[in-house]
C-alpha cells in the first residue's frame, strides 16, 4: 500500500509532505512557486498551499526530477482543441486508487455486470477513465461486462436481458442521450453513470436537465456522476443528487473567481481546487477550469466552467 493512501495518517500531514516534496522536485511547480515568491517553509497548512492551473498539463512536462512516464494519458478534447498529458512514472498507484475508491463508494467490482458506452474515450488512445474501466470490466468476471462504440442497440438488448447482479452502465453523457432518445426503456437493477460531457457532440445542459431526461427515459430514480479528469488519478461520485463525495486521499476546495490565491467559505460558488494524493508523481494540487461549491455535508456540486481566459495564474509561466 502507499503511503498516500494510508489511513492511520491524516489528510492533511500527507498533502503537506507530498507539497514540499514536489515544491523541489516538480520543476513546473517549482518554477511556479518561485514566480509567485513563495517561500515553502511558510506553507504550514492545506490552505495555504498554491495550486497549479490545470492549463500547464496541455504545454508543460508535468514529472517528479527523475522519474520517467510508464504510460501517458491524454484528454479526449474536441476537434483542434490541445489536449491534455499526464505523465505516470507508476501506474501501479492509479490502478490502486481507482480500485479503492470504486470499492469506497459502490463495493467489489465482481458484484457487478460492467457496460461502458464511451465512444468518444475509445476512438482516441491514452484515455484514462477507458484504462480504469477496462481493468473494472475484467474484474467484474462477468460474460456480458464490455464496451459498447456505436451499438446502441445490442447495448439495449443486454440491459434487458435479466441479470443476477447490479449492473452498472457508465457512459458519456451525449451517447447516453443517444441511448435515451433511440432506445428508451426501465432499466431495472441498475445503476446509471452519466460523465465526460457533450464533447462538442451536443448542446450543453445542466446536469439537472441532463438528469431528468435520462430518469425519463430509463425510469430511474436517480443518476450517478463520476467526476474526473486527465489531470487526476482519483474520482470522486455523485449518487443522484448533484453532489459530489471524495475518496479519503482527495480533497476539492473553492478559490474566489476574482483573486484565485484566496480561498471561498462553504456555500460560495468559486473555481474548484483539487488535492489528490495520488498525483504523487506530478503535480496534486490543481486548480481546475470548472466552477462549484461546498455544502455543510463537505460534498461540492459542479455548476459549469470557466472560459480559458478567466483561468488567472497561467501567465505566469508563458513563454
Amino acid at each position: 500500500m502507499h503511503w498516500v493512501f494510508d489511513q492511520t495518517v491524516s489528510f492533511n500531514e500527507k498533502a503537506l509532505k507530498l507539497f514540499k516534496l514536489q515544491a523541489e522536485q516538480c520543476q513546473v511547480y517549482k518554477q511556479y512557486l518561485s514566480l509567485l515568491k513563495i517561500n515553502t517553509e511558510d506553507i504550514n497548512s492545506i490552505q495555504k498551499i498554491p495550486f497549479l492551473p490545470i492549463e500547464f498539463f496541455k504545454t508543460k512536462r508535468i514529472i517528479l526530477e527523475g522519474k520517467s512516464p510508464e504510460i501517458t494519458f491524454s484528454s479526449s478534447g474536441t476537434t483542434g482543441q490541445e489536449v491534455s498529458q499526464h505523465h505516470i512514472a507508476d501506474v501501479s498507484i492509479y490502478e490502486k486508487s481507482y480500485a479503492l475508491g470504486f470499492e469506497h463508494f459502490y463495493d467489489k467490482p465482481t458484484d457487478y455486470r460492467i457496460l461502458a458506452l464511451l465512444p468518444t474515450y475509445l476512438e482516441k488512445e491514452g484515455s484514462s477513465l477507458v484504462y480504469m474501466c477496462d481493468r473494472l470490466i475484467q474484474e467484474s468476471q462477468h460474460p456480458q461486462s464490455g464496451f459498447y462504440l456505436h451499438n446502441l442497440k445490442e447495448l439495449t438488448e443486454v440491459l434487458a436481458q435479466e441479470c443476477h447482479k447490479k449492473t452498472l452502465l457508465i457512459g458519456v453523457s451525449y451517447a447516453l442521450l443517444d441511448l435515451a432518445e433511440k432506445f428508451p426503456q426501465r432499466l431495472n437493477n441498475t445503476i446509471l453513470m452519466e460523465t465526460g460531457g457533450m464533447k462538442g457532440k451536443r448542446r450543453e445542459m445542466t446536469k439537472s436537465e441532463l438528469h431528468q431526461t435520462l430518469k425519463k427515459a430509463f425510469k430511474l430514480e436517480n443518476i450517478h456522476s463520476e467526476y474526473g479528469m486527465t489531470e487526476l488519478l482519483s474520482q470522486a461520485y455523485s449518487k443522484g443528487n448533484g453532489y459530489f463525495d471524495c475518496p479519503p486521499w482527495m480533497k476539492v476546495l473553492i478559490r474566489d473567481p476574482e483573486d484565485p490565491f484566496s480561498l471561498l467559505e462553504d456555500g460560495r460558488t468559486g473555481g474548484i481546487n483539487v488535492i489528490d494524493l495520488a498525483n504523487v508523481n506530478s503535480c496534486a494540487f490543481m486548480a481546475t477550469q470548472d466552477l462549484g461549491k461546498i455544502n455543510l455535508n463537505n460534498q461540492f456540486e459542479v455548476l459549469g466552467r470557466f472560459e480559458n481566459t478567466d483561468i488567472r495564474g497561467c501567465n505566469l509561466m508563458i513563454q
